[in-house]
């Protein structure tokens, strides 16, 4: 059988390896970081994520849903913080059993590690940062840096020699898949060589930055815990996804430079008054507030796009790698795993021909991907400004009440992205489709109002 390489065994990582374990295929799978079971999660950094409809059908594919599903706790909805304090609740489905589900990373990126590792034909090695891949000969060279290797190349203290000298690994096989995140070391290796590889990236002005409010002294949930929590500012928010230990985990979308932005807020003081001025009702929940501002990393939100995602039957892209997007429609892991299905799907349908099976997974892949990005970039957009307003609230329940009266042939946006598996280019042409006739048909149905009042008039005035 044929063998791959894989370049990170993050979320997306781990779920292809299981996959191509499950086939049969060699898989070495190769991670920068330690292993996460030890507890080495990086602080500061999104440890929530959003797991849905597309996600849960590429694990329930390997069996191992359930068990993920067990670390989940349900969002049924978004609960919205107004700065008076009040509070709306807007459920994301009229079917109370449809919702989406807040994870951890750590736990999620343990189950499938593990169910990779099921497979003996499948092999992970932590500590090992990929520098470059060869495209032609689908060799990879990493830097060995676990401890071991540190501790045999560094001389001891008061003896002779050169510097320590990295241990550097070559990894070979018949492809190489670089699931190594938007700032993939294997897709650097494509921009470099690759004669016209398209590539984009772009920033939005905000960043974010990690915050938390622990659970209550009876280790209950300060807030309502079955929902996404939202902070809209117009400019900025704030949101809280509830964790199984009682704890949410908030973060900051808030603008790097300006007159207020994360650059301008430099004292405790100015992190006080701000809090105090915009989330009044979370700041007696956040104990460790200065802290978590002071000491936690603030991110930067980036969009990737690139073309093409493979080359020959060598090297292939995989999830952030391919199209990284920014999370506010929660879809990025979900499409990851996605990306893992249609792979899968791809190299099962042409299993002699690998350059076709990448390059057809790049064709259905593709103009999904770049519909999701532009979709996430929105909905920013509308979580930040619109969900206070009440226009938004109404057209929300308009939704549920036409999903109702037309089963089957209406369905709002978000419930295509999250609930269903529709390809997201299909469902952003389809909502566009729908909101068209919508509006053309209140606009009808408001001329035909004010034509049967006009005729009553003049038939009164008669």
């Amino acid at each position: 059988m044929p063998k791959f390489v894989l370049i990170g065994s993050g979320l997306a990582g781990g779920l292809l390896a299981a996959y191509l374990g499950r086939r049969g295929y060699e898989v070495d799978l190769y991670e920068r970081r330690s292993d996460p079971r030890e507890g080495n999660i990086v602080g500061g950094r999104s440890i929530n994520l959003a797991l849905s409809t597309r996600g849960i059908h590429a694990l329930q594919q390997l069996g191992i849903a359930d068990k993920v599903l067990q670390h989940a706790i349900p969002m049924r909805g978004r609960m919205i913080h107004e700065n008076s304090g009040a509070l709306h609740f807007a459920p994301y489905e009229r079917d109370p059993n449809k919702y989406i589900n807040s994870i951890g990373r750590a736990a999620l990126n343990t189950v499938v590690i593990e169910a990779a590792q099921r497979h003996p034909n499948v092999r992970v090695h932590f500590n090992h940062r990929c520098t470059d891949v060869d495209l032609d000969t689908a060799t990879a060279e990493l830097v060995d840096s676990s401890v071991e290797a540190s501790v045999l190349a560094t001389p001891k203290s008061g003896e002779g020699g050169s510097p320590a000298i990295p241990k550097v690994v070559e990894a070979r096989a018949d492809a190489v898949i670089g699931v190594d995140g938007a700032f993939s070391a294997v897709r650097q290796s494509m921009q470099r060589r690759l004669d016209r590889f398209d590539y984009g990236q772009s920033y939005l002005a905000h960043g974010y930055k990690e915050l938390s409010i622990p659970p209550a002294t009876d280790g209950s949930w300060r807030m309502e815990k079955e929902a996404l929590h939202i902070w809209p500012r117009k400019s900025f928010m704030m949101i809280a996804l509830p964790n199984p230990d009682g704890s949410f985990t908030c973060t900051l979308f808030w603008q790097f430079e300006g007159p207020r932005s994360f650059a301008s807020t430099k004292t405790d003081d100015d992190v006080r008054r701000f809090f105090d001025q915009e989330f009044r009702d979370a700041v007696p929940m956040m104990p460790t507030l200065l802290e978590d501002f002071k000491n936690n990393p603030t991110g930067s939100l980036v969009t990737i796009r690139c073309a093409p995602w493979s080359y020959k039957d060598k090297v292939a892209l995989v999830g952030d790698a391919a199209h990284a997007v920014v999370p506010f429609y929660g879809q990025g892991m979900n499409a990851a795993f996605e990306d893992c299905v249609v792979l899968d799907e791809c190299l099962a349908e042409l299993p002699n021909n690998r350059e076709r099976a990448f390059a057809e997974y790049f064709s259905r892949r593709k103009e999904n991907a770049d519909a999701l990005a532009d979709l996430a970039v929105e909905n920013f957009i509308e979580m930040r400004d619109k969900t206070a307003l009440r226009a938004f609230r109404a057209k929300k329940k308009l939704d549920h009440i036409l999903e109702g009266l037309l089963p089957g042939i209406y369905l709002p946006l978000y419930t295509m992205v999250t609930f269903t598996r529709i390809p997201y280019v299909e469902a952003a042409k389809r909502a566009w489709r729908q909101d068209r006739i919508i509006y053309v048909s209140l606009i009808a149905l408001l001329g035909l109002l004010v034509a049967i009042l006009t005729v009553l008039i003049r038939s009164i005035e008669r």
